[in-house]
């Protein structure tokens, strides 16, 4: 035996069993292995031989761990690594110039080649498996937290305030009403920022301390019972290219793994997507063929194989690879096994089990290829920004105009004076006593507002259980001019109902689903009246009216009989005994569960076998010869199977009529009938057959064989082999359709919200087919509307046709693939935008994640107006991060996207509340209170200069001390603050009149004209308290202050009875007790107000006099103005 040069391929055993190893002298071995390898390399192609020169490289580059390596063949590891090196040399030589090729690719290149029981070396140079979602760390935090702070103008210039108040020149009354509020707003804020991102902490730390199994060769000794190999429990952080890892049911999975092995003996196993592309379908997932073979898990630790996998994509659809055993063990010690090496199994994303799906079924092992940041979950995540609402922003320009006005009158001031002295020092002094124009209560009190808001939304009874996990942003709510909703568990219920049934000539409805179980029964043999088999009735079939019956009767069976078996359904069998179907999509098991509801029930179902029991209760068997999958590209679904009881193999396909219609053979019913249920918004599904012979489909099984094992263009190859010899002819045998139940009172809400003028669209993760029925049946197009659909876009010349279509019908839904997407956002962006958010609707299908916050980013960009986003699924993160509001649905999907939302409610139709309600009155509220809040801060402001300008231009404050810390709060805060409080119109009407919600989102409540409104009614009052008080001045200064300072606060307050709509009682009990307060404190300010003084008639009259000049004449033009132009609210009250 030894004489013969085969011994290279049992080698792996007798090198473990201390056998000493033979060089290859022979020249036959190196002939033998050329031979060997050559049909493979044809397969293979440079692509595999750029891999093996990689992996052999890796030994020759490095001659002192060749040297190790070969030292000691004791250990498992060794002797794996010692086979590795002691190729032949001519195997060395081959793979010289392929390292070549590989050193070249090496660097940017990251796809790999993975030996079993990969060396340290190789494995470090991929990223760790560690989930990480924190924004800050240790050394960040402050930095990063104060950066977000003080990027705004507003806190910048209070810190700018706050700090000068150190220099002694500059010292203007107490430090601490200038350094308490500044503090306060950026405790609260890093306070909040470090408990979410705490909580964030605490979640990746979860997710990466959950413990696995790995197989561990290491372990590995021959005293381990037979079958079970040694696993160790690792966190999966510490998981890493190239480790065996075991799943139970149930469990996550933590890094893509390609499956090796399942504990089905069929080798397959269902996996959940949910959180990865938000479908809630069961997914099927196929073991690699050669390691199901294995007697058990423990021989994988043995085998001599490899795996090469291309480069990580964001693409979850889409794997290349390659499963390469280079020597398999053989069953006995001198055994030659008789296939020939190595051999090479393609991979495709079939075999694949991504991050963060869930195994559902079974228990597997899986080959770690990708972890931590090249996992496709991860790739498909983007990191979150901190949102910044849009009212924050245009106070933050305001500020920087009161800025300039502080800066250009302190100049005046100096300017009269002349420049004389130190005039800059007294310019710094001007703009400190000036800068209560920007009052920093305004930050204080638009954030307790906010915290208001968001406890009026969450206790809030008509929408339970709606959180807002972003208190920053309820204003956002009340500006919405795009919505951009997921399909899929946010609009639907993901529940499928069968409701039609049509044949061409006849068209079974939900209502009359009996008559085809009663047809299927006969067709069986079992009909209900006569109680005889299938032979009396063709024997009676001789009379016409029978024979016509038998004939529908037929073919009522053979489309049953195809629905029941083209599908990829297998029935679970639960403890309590009932049967669950799963499957990769709704659909199929909507159907499978109708087949049954008729009398043919799916009994059992594994990779090459199909049971059926019929009505009678009688199992029929069909063998599965070959299943071609559904794909986005296909549109359809085939399967050949074998009857087990007459050998009659059928090719049986279903699928969507657009493709559907050219394999079937002519027809002329199924277009009109097609139209017809997708009115109705029902998905069809054409059934279709062809009946093949055992020649025939021989000759097919070769040819795809050929086409399957090409590396370049393989789907291509084979898809063209099954159109060639399969797809032509096929007989029509039905039309299927199937409802998709809506979301409670979706209909109701899409049109409320457009009526609100909130333009509304779809991108899911769905088929162009299923979307336009959604599309259709949620009313998101209009009854008579034309539907445009774009799909397979390959060239710009194609993307510019359709958009100069599309810009001359502005009208039309259009509904988009992901496919034509990206093409036209790749070349053509910003007509691309330009036009689509001109249109009243529009739909895109087949989105990825990362498309859909790209296409939300884009609309943000380009349209400057506000998005908001919501979604149900992990899918959706992404583009609820990347709009301005993000809304998330707790789903049967799981938290995730309520998790990363700003905001999260139970069901779609609690989005109206949330807009027309919270979010109008939110955003109408601020704007107020905003505008109020700088009217408070401008008035003083005049008051002092004007007191400066009479007063010599001297820099010395008008109000000092307690009067001054008084006004910001005790004495004007609670009124002003009840403002929140306010509301124009109640609940029903808002949500009965939308269009009132149309006209916030103008922004014309908070603009740069209010704003000078407010700038005029300031200067008007603050000069006319302080003139009026000089007029009317009494002998000492004292008096000056209690007159006019008394006149400013009940004008503060009669300037928030006019602003208030409608009375709350904590409106009227603020007025009242502020009132009160400041009766009282001028008993303990006796440096400021003269008690005798106050209580004479003389200060009441002129402090009567003074209010009324300064606030009569708002109050006359505000009766004008409610009388000539009244408000739109005000017209509905």
């Amino acid at each position: 035996m030894s004489e013969i040069p085969l011994h290279t391929f049992g080698r792996s055993r007798k090198a473990r069993a201390g056998y000493t190893q033979l060089h290859s002298d022979e020249p036959g071995e190196d002939e033998q292995d050329e031979n060997m390898r050559a049909g493979v390399r044809a397969a293979a192609a440079s692509a595999s031989a750029n891999r093996k020169g990689k992996r052999r490289e890796r030994y020759a580059d490095d001659p002192e761990e060749e040297a190790t390596l070969l030292g000691d063949t004791a250990h498992e590891e060794e002797a794996f690594r010692d086979r590795e090196d002691e190729q032949p040399q001519s195997r060395r030589e081959i793979s010289s110039q392929r390292s070549i090729l590989s050193r070249k690719g090496k660097s940017g290149d990251k796809s790999r080649t993975v030996p079993f029981r990969p060396p340290e070396k190789l494995q470090s140079r991929f990223p760790l498996n560690v989930v990480r979602n924190q924004k800050y760390n240790v050394f960040t935090f402050l930095p990063l937290v104060f950066y977000e702070q003080f990027k705004f103008f507003f806190n910048l210039y209070f810190l700018l305030v706050a700090l000068s108040q150190f220099v002694p020149a500059l010292k203007i009354g107490f430090i601490i009403t200038y350094v308490a509020p500044l503090a306060f707003v950026l405790t609260v804020t890093m306070g909040k920022e470090a408990y979410d991102d705490y909580k964030r902490n605490l979640r990746d730390r979860e997710a990466n301390s959950q413990k696995y199994l790995v197989l561990d060769p290491t372990e590995y000794s021959e005293s381990t019972p037979e079958g079970l190999p040694h696993t160790r429990s690792v966190p999966s952080s510490a998981l890493r290219v190239g480790d065996l890892l075991l799943l139970e049911k149930n469990q996550r999975v933590p890094a893509d793994l390609v499956l090796l092995r399942t504990s089905d003996s069929s080798g397959t196993c269902f996996i959940r997507t949910d959180q990865l592309d938000g479908e809630t379908d069961w997914k099927l997932r196929v073991a690699v063929p050669a390691c199901q073979k294995l007697g058990s898990d423990r021989e994988l630790l043995t085998l001599d194989a490899e795996i090469y996998a291309d480069a990580p994509t964001k693409d979850i659809h889409t794997f290349i690879g390659t499963f390469t055993i280079n020597s398999p063990p053989p069953l006995l010690e001198d055994d030659v096994p008789m296939v020939p090496v190595p051999t090479v199994e393609p991979l495709t994303a079939e075999n694949m089990l991504w991050a963060n799906t869930v195994l559902a079924a079974g228990s597997a092992v899986g080959f770690v290829v990708y972890t931590g940041s090249e996992t496709r979950a991860v790739m498909n995540t983007s990191h979150p920004e901190t949102k910044v609402g849009l009212l924050d922003l245009e106070i933050n320009r305001l500020a920087k105009i009161l800025c300039a006005v502080t800066f250009a009158l302190s100049l005046v001031l100096v300017a009269l004076n002349g420049f004389r002295g130190l005039w800059y020092i007294y310019m710094l002094r001007f703009l400190i006593l000036f800068s209560s124009i920007i009052p920093i209560s305004l930050r204080v009190n638009l954030d307790m507002g906010k915290t208001v808001y968001a406890h009026q939304i969450m206790h809030d009874n008509e929408i339970p259980d709606t959180i807002v996990r972003t208190s920053t942003l309820p204003e956002e709510l009340g500006r919405i001019e795009y919505l951009l909703s997921d399909k899929t568990g946010t609009l639907t219920q993901n529940e499928m109902e069968m409701k039609k049934l049509h044949m061409g000539t006849v068209s079974y409805g939900y209502d009359s689903m009996d008559e085809v179980a009663h047809q299927l029964a006969m067709a069986f043999g079992t009909s209900p009246e006569h109680g005889h088999g299938r032979q009396n009735s063709i024997q009676t079939g001789v009379q016409l009216a029978t024979r016509g019956r038998r004939d529908m009767s037929s073919r009522v069976h053979d489309v049953v009989l195809s629905l029941a078996l083209c599908h990829n359904v297998t029935p679970v069998y639960n403890d309590d005994g009932t049967v669950t179907y799963q499957a990769s999509s709704p659909d199929e098991v909507a159907i499978v569960k109708w087949t049954e509801s008729v009398g043919l029930r799916l009994t059992f179902r594994d990779r090459t076998r199909i049971e059926l029991q019929t009505p009678s209760g009688a199992r029929i068997s069909f063998d599965v010869l070959d299943i071609f999958p559904f794909t986005s590209e296909s549109k359809r679904m085939g399967i050949v199977v074998r009857d087990a009881q007459t050998g009659e193999v059928t090719f049986l396909q279903k699928g969507a009529d657009v493709v559907m219609a050219r394999i079937v053979q002519r027809n002329d019913w199924l277009e009109e009938e097609c139209a017809n249920m997708a009115r109705e918004g029902l998905r069809t599904l054409v059934m279709a057959r062809r009946r093949l012979s055992e020649q025939a489909y021989a000759q097919f099984k070769e040819q795809h064989h050929l086409a399957s094992i090409k590396l370049e263009g393989r789907n291509e190859a084979m898809a063209a082999v099954v159109a060639e010899m399969l797809e032509r002819d096929l007989e029509l045998l039905g039309l299927t359709g199937v409802e998709d139940k809506l979301q409670d009172e979706v209909k109701s809400t899409l049109e409320l919200l457009r009526n609100a003028g909130i333009k509304i669209w779809m991108l899911t993760g769905d088929k162009i087919e299923t979307a336009t029925c959604i599309a259709i049946s949620t009313k998101l197009v209009a009854r008579n509307q034309y539907i445009h659909q774009v799909a397979k876009l390959k060239t710009s010349d194609e993307a510019r046709d359709q958009l100069e279509f599309l810009q001359n019908k502005l009208d039309c839904c259009l509904v988009i693939d992901g496919e034509s997407l990206q093409l036209c956002l790749n070349l053509f962006k910003n007509e691309f935008i330009e036009i689509a958010t001109k249109l009243s609707a529009v739909v895109a299908c087949r989105c990825s994640p990362t498309q859909k916050a790209d296409v939300a980013r884009l609309i943000r960009k380009h349209t400057k107006k506000r998005v908001c986003c919501i979604g149900d699924g992990g899918n959706d993160v992404s583009m609820i991060q990347a709009a301005d509001v993000g809304v998330g649905i707790v789903g049967k999907e799981g938290k995730q996207a309520s998790l990363a939302a700003d905001f999260s409610v139970t069901q779609f139709s609690h989005l109206t509340k949330l807009l027309l309600w919270h979010g109008r009155n939110s955003y109408r509220r601020s704007a107020k209170l905003a505008q109020f809040v700088i009217h408070r801060g401008l008035i003083i402001s005049v008051m002092q200069a004007v007191f400066s300008s009479i007063f010599y231009f001297a820099p010395i404050a008008l109000y000092q001390g307690w009067l001054m810390v008084g006004y910001a709060t005790a004495y004007t805060m609670a009124p002003v603050f009840s403002l929140v409080l306010d509301r124009d119109v109640n609940e029903d009407l808002a949500l009965l009149y939308p269009e009132l919600y149309k006209e916030l989102t103008k922004g014309r409540v908070l603009s740069y004209k209010t704003f000078f409104m407010w700038l005029m009614i300031s200067v008007y009052q603050g000069a006319a308290i302080m003139i009026m008080s000089l007029v009317l001045f009494e002998t000492e200064f004292l008096n000056i202050v209690s007159i006019s300072f008394t006149a400013l606060i009940l004008n503060e307050l009669i300037m928030v009875a006019l602003e208030i709509t409608t009375w709350h009682v904590y409106m009227v009990l603020s007025e009242v007790v502020t009132l009160f307060i400041y009766a009282v404190s001028m008993a303990f300010l006796p440096e400021f107000f003269d008690l005798t003084f106050v209580l004479s008639t003389r200060f009441v009259w002129k402090v009567a006099v003074i209010v009324a000049i300064s606030a009569f004449p708002l109050y006359i033009i505000k009766l004008i103005r409610s009388r000539v132009a009244p408000a739109a609210s005000s017209k509905l009250l």
